[in-house]
């Protein structure tokens, strides 16, 4: 073949068996002379599949590094095409699959290709595809092809440096260069079937030497630049034993390698007067436990200065723990870490690499079996002691057959199921999961069990070794390559403009935009490809930002649905324009918003709109503070014709609006009513803080002084404009902000001056002075006030500041108080707001006392008696603002008196320590009457008062005693209880009212009242006169009381129920004091005098109440006896009738007879337990007989002994019968052993029937089988026993012994007549003369049933 020669001409370059193998390789192995861009062109002549238009491969210089051309994104090229397809079953991959797991990124419409690379959206929106996974075509072809044409076999180990080793299992080694070329095949298919396969592969720092371990236990050294072989090592180890690792250190002269048996081995290479020699030490024997991994720890270059680097760790992990030990200066464990409690099939894994830990790089072991990774940090002290901390451990949910370090901060795992997982170190977030099956990884589980040398392997280590694939995963540069049957993939991680553009091709711009502003912020992980101080990062990340804002706003318009209801065309700009407005804001890229990117937008109607309206959110916020005058312009347009006018104005109070038609902006406000936004606009656009208030004092005030109640519109107009002059005078913007400090006294100035205005601007001919003022006033007066009040709080104590206030203030006198139309409530705010700046220490104020006088003439007016309760509260309000100091007390006190002003009154006697009087004042007004109990007890419990006060008050109470009685007996009864205690017994004699009297005394002793009788000292003439008092004014209380109370004398008060002629009452102090027979005559003297009563009774409504009254009072004497009954003696209680005479003498026959009937009563009700348990086993096993399956012993008549399918005649049926005998029907009726009954055949088996000698009958139940078919005719359990039957079925019976329980059931069940017989009747009409239990021999055999075998 044409390309066979090609290839044999340029393989001849290849040193080694290299040669033979470039001969047969063809095409593959002319591609070592190849540079990377020749490789590109050499394929597009071969093969038709790639487009010309797709790759513009531009004319190399120099041929690229490994690095590049591992790093090309694979995503849009065609498959490998080989010269044979067949030699590699890879042309039908879709490279695209190994890029991500994410649904969108594959081309496929396969909908388990679709399932196959499904993953978790959020981690794809959130973090895009991470890393890329790559096919190496170059590398895969020359495997598959070197294993078909030299016979290489499969590949079964890799190692990846600068260069690329395969080892396979046929002892050949292929050496790749960093354009997936053919460099070197080292060894021979003769050394393979003598050494087995590659086990092991090893690569040294400088890429110079390659060590090969095999199955078979010997080693090999090859020298990479020569392709010369160096050593070849077999007694290194234990012969017999499979090399499974094969580690150099950093230290070229010195190796690692672990054996099947479990050892591990140190290997040192020197050379000697030209010989190469090797020695070995043993540094773990198997016999300790077996180790299966081990990872020496290597620095790059630029650690090799790195103080711990001088001491070769080495970690290895056995079945039972890990260990770290020291190669130099002398062998030392250094860290023992024992395994927890572990699943014996999953795979220990170890991975040394370098992070920085608190400002300083140390190297971090990794550790894992099963689904928990360790993270160990190795430091070293300054006395050179190495120290290794615990850090966070990382928990998963699958066990874990691969650990791999990709850099410092990321980790790749793979699970048993041969997913591949990219987890961030630090968050332990879970960046991307791929699912790598079709990779077919290649397993070392072979080496393992050690097959080469006869499997003599633990079953620990071979069970550890189903899962391992160890020799099949390389990691080097950032990069890790994965061996699988027929091909090697490279996976890295993507750099950041990679995985941007990775999720823009699958058209996910919005998680695109996300992810690089995760970038952008700092936020994202495992990043790459970004270099340079933060700001020129963030240029780099917002460049590429804008360019796919832009392409994204072309989308946006390009995906628009062109049909369907407008609603669907909002909600798509809806969906995608604020995305951009976000972003552009977060860029603070304002000028492209506003410029390019809404020129596109605005191509769309719809669009421009949702752009419009998403810009409120931003401005609302204070993200968006500027826009050009025609995005504010159109946006003011739109809020107007969607008639949206409160949002228009809540964007208004927030937007620059100097650019604006401010006129027009004022006229659309005022149109709309949109008052807070005008006023802005006046304040902001032109610094006008007067023309707002004038436009609001013409609406306001015509209808307040026309005294008109204003419309709910007005009143928030009005209150707009009070919020509005308070922000002005605090030097706060309304209706947000602060106004400029500049400005603040210039605004203060001139919203004083307009204020105090003496006419307005347009003033009328009739128009009253002051109107601004005036009008405010009426508005609201307090409020009004109140703003006055925090202006004069914060006004500075100059000259001009004085002169506002006072002017101010005698403005406000004027309007007030020469003018009728105010309200005493507003009068007093006025004076109440003087009051307290004129009680103020640095007062500057100066207000006539006369005026104060006026207010009080007005305000305690006798002639008017409205609006009483509002001028005391003003009045008092005044007082407590200081007003106090502008009257004269001994003036005041009568004026309030005479107003009924007792509120007033209290406050100056309160002033004067005159507390008795204050008791006059609660007690005088109606509204307070029931506060004078609280403020006594206050005044004689709480300290701070003199005992003189005390005293005065105290004697106040006692004289008005009386009167605090009738107005609350029981907060009157508690106060005395408390502070009169020694003064109950005069208080009583002086009370004259008899009811008021109970009232008080039942307050007073009554302990449901509350009051505690503990602290009362009275006599108990005191509680018997309230009884007496109790039964005269409420009988029907009298008992209730009597059971509760507790200090009276017994004797008294029975004479004083029996007075008052109350049964009950007496009946309970009687039992009480232990005269039982008495309380019980009592009780049965009312029981007759009301059942004499009923018998003189007509009235039949009457009658029934009597008769419950009745039955009441027999219910009630009964459970007097009942309650006493405890108390008589054993004599006192029993009945002599009972005791003695007739009655006495069948006592004990009466006993025996109740004792006789329980014990026949439990005797029947366990004897019909057992009868229905026997019945119910015997219908069970009944109904199990006759629902078994028949069994034939033979498949021939029995009769005949012929095979029962030989007759074909219709006629014929075949007869299973239940002892296993099979038999024709035909042959049967030859032998008379059929007879029909009733038009249908009953049957009996010939054999049984003639082994019984007597002429039995057998019991078997015959079976009829039609033909051949499945049905079963059984014979009707209806039918009777023919007379033989019966005296086969009595003889059964005797051989027994005994009556079958089948019998004594049917005994049991016979009726006659109709009537069921009891068990001692005997039934005159049975066919069998003789009752089974009237048989002498009868007995009944309790034993339990026995069990029968199914």
């Amino acid at each position: 073949m044409e390309p066979e020669s090609l290839g044999a001409e340029q393989g001849a370059s290849l040193p080694g068996p290299a040669e033979a193998l470039g001969a047969l390789l063809g095409q593959d192995a002319a591609l070592p002379q190849l540079s990377g861009g020749e490789l590109d062109r050499e394929l597009e002549s071969k093969s038709d599949l790639i487009d010309d238009k797709e790759f513009d491969i531009p004319q190399v210089d120099t041929p690229p590094t490994l690095e590049s051309i591992l790093n090309e994104t694979d995503d849009e090229e065609e498959s490998f095409v080989l010269e044979d397809p067949s030699l590699l079953n890879i042309d039908n991959i879709d490279t695209h699959s190994y890029d991500t797991s994410s649904l969108a990124s594959s081309d496929s419409g396969d909908r388990t290709h679709l399932k196959r690379k499904k993953k978790l959206p959020d981690s794809l929106s959130l973090h895009g595809s991470v890393v890329r996974l790559s096919l190496l075509k170059g590398i895969s072809a020359q495997i598959v092809s070197a294993a078909d044409k030299v016979d290489a076999g499969l590949p079964t180990a890799i190692a990846a440096s600068s260069l690329i080793a395969v080892g396979t299992s046929h002892g050949l080694a292929l050496i790749f260069d960093p354009n997936q070329a053919l460099r070197l095949c080292l060894g021979s298919t003769a050394v393979g079937a003598q050494y087995g396969a590659i086990s092991a592969l090893s690569i040294n720092n400088d890429c110079s030497r390659l060590l090969c371990g095999f199955a078979k236990g010997q080693i090999t050294m090859w020298d990479l630049a020569s392709g010369k072989l160096l050593r070849s090592i077999t007694d290194a180890h234990p012969p017999g034993t499979a090399i499974l690792h094969i580690k150099f250190t950093d230290d070229p002269t010195l190796a690692i390698c672990n054996d099947s048996g479990g050892s591990v081995f140190e290997l040192s290479f020197k050379r000697v007067m030209g010989v190469r020699t090797c020695e070995s030490r043993c540094l773990f024997s198997g016999s300790k436990g077996e180790v299966c991994c081990i990872e020496p720890l290597h620095a790059k270059t630029e650690l090799r200065d790195h103080p711990i680097t001088q001491y070769s760790l080495l970690a290895m992990a056995s079945l039972t723990k890990i260990l770290v030990i020291g190669l130099k200066p002398s062998l030392k464990v250094w860290m023992t870490f024992p395994y927890g409690r572990m699943d014996p099939s999953s795979v220990p894994l170890l991975a040394w690499h370098f992070v920085a830990v608190q400002n300083s790089v140390n190297p971090m072991l990794a550790f894992c079996r099963g689904d928990v990774v360790h993270f160990l940090l190795v430091k070293r002290d300054d006395s050179g002691a190495i120290h290794v901390t615990k850090q966070k451990q990382l928990h998963l949910h699958y066990d874990v057959i691969n650990f791999t370090w990709i850099n410092s901060r990321t980790v790749v795992l793979l699970d048993s199921v041969e997913k591949l997982h990219v987890i961030d170190r630090q968050t332990q977030e879970e960046l991307e999961t791929i699912e790598i099956s079709e990779v077919q990884l290649v397993y070392n589980s072979s080496h393992f069990k050690s097959l080469a040398t006869g499997g003599n392997v633990s079953q620990a280590l071979a069970l550890v070794g189903e899962k391992a694939c160890y020799q099949s995963i390389s990691s080097c540069g950032g990069q890790i390559f994965y061996l699988g049957t027929k091909s090697v993939h490279v996976m890295m991680i993507r750099s950041w403009r990679e995985r941007v553009d990775h999720l823009l091709k699958q058209d996910c711009l919005t998680e695109a935009l996300a992810l690089a502003w995760s970038f952008h912020e700092g936020k994202a992980k495992a990043v790459v490809g970004l270099s340079g101080d933060v700001s020129k990062r963030k240029a780099v990340i917002a460049d590429r930002m804008v360019e796919i804002l832009f392409h994204y706003a072309d989308r946006t318009l390009k995906k628009c649905p062109d049909q369907g209801k407008i609603q669907v065309m909002e909600q798509h700009f809806q969906d995608m324009v604020p995305v951009i407005v976000d972003y552009c804001l977060l860029l603070q890229r304002t000028d492209l918003l506003f410029s390019q990117i809404y020129d596109k937008l605005s191509e769309n109607s719809v669009a421009k709109g949702v752009f419009l309206e998403c810009l409120e959110p931003y401005i609302l916020s204070d993200k968006l503070m500027g826009m050009t005058a025609q995005v504010m312009k159109d946006l003011l347009l739109h809020y107007q014709d969607k008639n949206l006018m409160e949002d228009m104005e809540a964007c208004i109070v927030h937007m620059d609006i100097t650019s604006l038609d401010i006129q027009q902006v004022v006229h659309l406000c005022w149109e709309n009513h949109l008052y807070d936004a005008m006023i802005y606009v006046y304040n902001s656009g032109m610094n006008d803080f007067v023309s707002p208030m004038e436009k609001l004092f013409k609406v306001i005030a015509p209808p307040l002084n026309a005294g008109r109640s204003l419309t709910d519109e007005k009143v928030v107009m009005g209150n707009k404009l009070l919020v509005y002059i308070s922000c002005c005078l605090a030097g706060r913007a309304y209706p947000l902000g602060d106004i400029p400090e500049d400005l603040v006294p210039l605004v203060k100035n001139q919203v004083f001056e307009f204020l105090i205005r003496l006419h307005s601007a347009e003033a009328s001919a009739d128009e009253e002075v002051y109107p601004y003022v005036r009008t405010l006033l009426h508005f609201d007066t307090r409020e009004f006030l109140n703003v006055l009040a925090l202006t004069f709080e914060d006004f500075k104590n100059d000259k001009q500041a004085v002169e506002y206030q006072q002017r101010i203030v005698d403005i406000l006198l004027k309007v007030m108080v020469e003018n009728s139309d105010f309200t005493p409530s507003q009068v007093g705010c006025l004076f109440t707001f003087l009051a307290r700046q004129l009680a103020k220490p640095n007062n500057t104020l100066f207000v006539n006392r006369t005026l104060f006088d006026q207010v009080l003439e007005f305000l305690c007016s006798p002639d008017d008696d409205s609006r009483h309760s509002e001028r005391q509260q003003v009045l008092l309000e005044l007082l407590q603002a200081g007003g106090i100091v502008q009257f004269e007390e001994n003036r005041l006190i009568p004026m309030a008196e005479k107003a009924e002003f007792y509120q007033i009154c209290e406050f100056m006697y309160e002033r004067e320590h005159l507390y008795d009087k204050i008791i006059d004042c609660y007690l005088r007004d109606p509204v307070r009457k029931e506060e004078v109990f609280n403020y006594i007890h206050n005044i004689l419990s709480i300290p701070g008062y003199s005992a003189e006060e005390k005293q005065s008050v105290w004697q106040k109470a006692m004289k008005h005693i009386e009167e605090l009685l009738f107005l609350s007996p029981n907060k009157a009864a508690d106060l005395i209880a408390t502070h009169f205690n020694d003064q109950i017994e005069g208080i009583i004699k002086n009370l004259q009212d008899q009811f008021l009297l109970f009232q008080f005394l039942r307050s007073l002793l009554d302990p449901r009242e509350g009051i505690n009788q503990d602290m009362l000292q009275i006599s108990p003439c005191v509680t018997e006169q309230f009884i007496e008092l109790l039964c005269h004014y409420s009988p029907d209380q009298v008992l209730e009381t009597l059971q509760v109370l507790e200090f009276y004398r017994l004797e008294e008060t029975i004479q004083i129920t029996q007075k008052h002629l109350l049964c009950e009452a007496s009946s309970y102090l009687l039992e009480k004091k232990g005269d039982v027979h008495g309380a019980f005559l009592v009780m049965l003297e009312q029981l007759q005098s009301k059942l004499l009563m009923l018998t003189h009774e007509i009235e039949e409504s009457t009658g029934l109440d009597l008769l419950k009254d009745i039955e009441d009072t027999l219910v009630k004497t009964i459970a007097l006896c009942q309650r006493n009954s405890h108390s008589l003696n054993q004599q006192q209680r029993e009945d002599p009738v009972y005791g003695r005479g007739k009655l006495g003498e069948i006592q004990g026959l009466v006993l025996g007879m109740l004792d006789t009937f329980n014990y026949e009563q439990t005797l029947l009700e366990t004897t019909t337990n057992l009868l229905n348990h026997d019945l119910h086993w015997s219908l069970c096993n009944l109904r199990a007989s006759i629902t078994r399956g028949l069994n034939p012993k033979q498949d021939y008549c029995c009769i005949c002994l012929q095979q029962y399918k030989r007759r074909q005649e219709m006629a014929d049926e075949i007869i299973v019968f239940s002892c296993g005998h099979l038999y024709h029907s035909l042959c049967l009726l030859s032998k008379e052993c059929g007879i029909e009954t009733k038009g249908q055949m009953r049957w009996t088996c010939y054999k049984c029937n003639s082994s019984n000698k007597g002429g039995k009958l057998s019991e078997n139940f015959s079976e009829l089988k039609k033909g051949n078919g499945a049905s079963l005719a059984q014979s009707s359990s209806e039918s009777l026993l023919d007379s033989q039957q019966i005296q086969a079925f009595d003889q059964l019976c005797r051989l027994y012994r005994g009556t079958s329980r089948l019998a004594l059931l049917t005994e049991l069940s016979r009726t006659h007549g109709g009537e069921k017989h009891g068990l001692l009747n005997v039934s005159q009409g049975d066919p069998a003369l003789n009752s089974v239990f009237q048989n002498k021999n009868f007995q009944l055999h309790l034993a339990p049933p026995p069990l029968t075998e199914e």
